[in-house]
């Protein structure tokens, strides 16, 4: 699909990758609206960009049913929609040991904040004959992030979702897809959001290169869009040999508990893989 003329929410548009997509939406001719909690965060992106902006918390489906309503009022009916918001904490000790609420907070922000939108977005969408539904997931919806099993599960979720719309709805005009990277230099992972080049390894990439991938896949209408290529290779490797792959894992877990003496922390765990 064309991104030039097109009007684009993003969530969690105030800092990290959600920013930089911001930014390459602008730059493409996508007249965008900057979501996020922190309103003064929305309101600089916002205002460098030439866009709207609008505070939304993604658990609340009223939230969300009100920034839908602000896009359209303000800017005009959502072409495309990016469900950038998330969040990540690691885990208290093991994979088990996360409490319900850090799940189901996982749940509300990864899957159900997606979900909620596409129900408001579709009947327009379908109705008009084109559109986008974009999810933010991660190279952990492909494979698995040890350290915080409710992200990785969630993502797993995220992915699932959006292969379900594409398959209901790809034949009428709306354009489904996920974005699935590995490490990114952002706050979430302890980087600078306004000096995130300091990477410790060439494996981490910046926003920038993510939000790059995520214009390039809309503009060749791909469904699975990898902002690192090697990550579609684990994801093949995994599916050839699951047991083989969990044993991988193991053995990597192993060598970051042994490095950093804690693999709950993820900011510790990009570090050392």
């Amino acid at each position: 699909m064309r991104i030039d003329g097109q009007i684009a929410v993003v969530t969690g548009g105030g800092q990290g990758i959600g920013r930089a997509i911001c930014r390459a939406l602008a730059a493409n001719g996508a007249r965008v609206m900057v979501s996020d909690l922190d309103p003064a965060a929305a309101a600089r992106v916002a205002a460098e960009i030439g866009g709207a902006a609008q505070v939304c918390d993604v658990t609340d489906p009223d939230q969300i049913a009100a920034l839908v309503k602000a896009t359209e009022d303000q800017l005009g009916p959502v072409d495309i929609w990016i469900s950038n918001a998330g969040f990540a904490r690691g885990e208290p000790g093991g994979a088990a040991s996360a409490s319900d609420a850090h799940w189901q907070a996982s749940w509300d922000v990864h899957v159900m904040a997606h979900l909620r939108a596409a129900r408001l977005l579709i009947p327009g969408m379908q109705a008009r004959g084109h559109g986008a539904l974009v999810n933010v997931a991660s190279a952990a919806g492909l494979l698995c992030q040890i350290g915080d099993a409710a992200y990785s599960a969630t993502k797993h979720a995220a992915v699932s979702l959006a292969q379900s719309l594409a398959i209901t709805h790809g034949d009428k005009g709306i354009h489904v897809a996920v974005v699935c990277p590995l490490f990114v230099a952002t706050p979430l992972l302890g980087y600078d959001d306004d000096a995130p080049e300091n990477t410790p390894n060439d494996r981490v990439i910046l926003p920038a290169d993510v939000a790059q991938a995520l214009i390039d896949g809309l503009e060749q209408d791909r469904f699975l869009i990898l902002p690192h290529p090697e990550a579609g290779a684990y994801f093949q490797r995994r599916a050839a040999d699951t047991d083989r792959w969990i044993k991988g894992m193991s053995a990597l877990r192993r060598t970051v508990d042994n490095a950093v003496g804690d693999a709950d922390d993820l900011t510790a765990i990009h570090r050392h893989i």
